[in-house]
């Protein structure tokens, strides 16, 4: 059934997740595992969403907990943008644009397909608080509606230690930019 793990794929997903929890604690400090793992056993769907990041190569990881909702939230923490949502341009209207040579999905949907949210800038930069990402590809971020009505879209990387902001074309799409997510649990 689409959009759900069997008990032994949820085993193996949590042991996955729980082992790169352990494995990166600078990105989840004062945050309990047996917690999260709680959260993510009551949340099924959230699961899925989970293993979509994971099989598209995203390295999803907690990197913070909002006490107002009393929700976890993962991002992907691939080192470099996931292989298995590169090559995409911004979204539908981009993708429907394109007369030839068109990507096989945006990024965008791919995004909503999987269950989970675009970063935006300040959580791409958060994000980069937490380690080195994106040291030779790039990533889409979630693009502002008034330069999305221009025809652009907005993407960052991270080089010469610093984080930056660039704006393309919301069509254009390259095989060394793809996008990360979050998810809330």
């Amino acid at each position: 059934m689409r959009n759900k793990l069997s008990s032994e794929q949820q085993e193996i997903l949590i042991q996955t997740l729980k082992t790169r929890f352990e494995k990166n604690p600078m990105r989840h400090q004062n945050i309990a595992w047996e917690n999260v793992q709680k959260k993510l056993e009551s949340n099924p769907e959230k699961l899925w969403s989970l293993s979509e990041m994971e099989r598209t190569e995203g390295e999803p990881d907690v990197v913070d907990y909002d006490k107002k909702t009393d929700e976890y939230i993962f991002f992907d923490c691939s080192a470099e943008s996931p292989k298995g949502r590169r090559s995409l341009c911004y979204d539908r209207k981009a993708l429907d644009s394109r007369k030839e040579n068109k990507p096989p999905n945006s990024a965008v949907d791919l995004a909503n397909e999987i269950g989970i949210e675009i970063l935006d800038e300040a959580q791409y930069r958060h994000l980069q608080t937490l380690g080195n990402f994106d040291l030779k590809t790039s990533s889409w971020v979630k693009t502002p509606e008034d330069i999305r009505k221009l025809g652009g879209a907005i993407f960052c990387d991270k080089r010469y230690n610093t984080v930056f902001l660039y704006h393309n074309g919301a069509e254009s799409y390259y095989a060394a930019r793809g996008f990360r997510g979050s998810l809330k649990v």
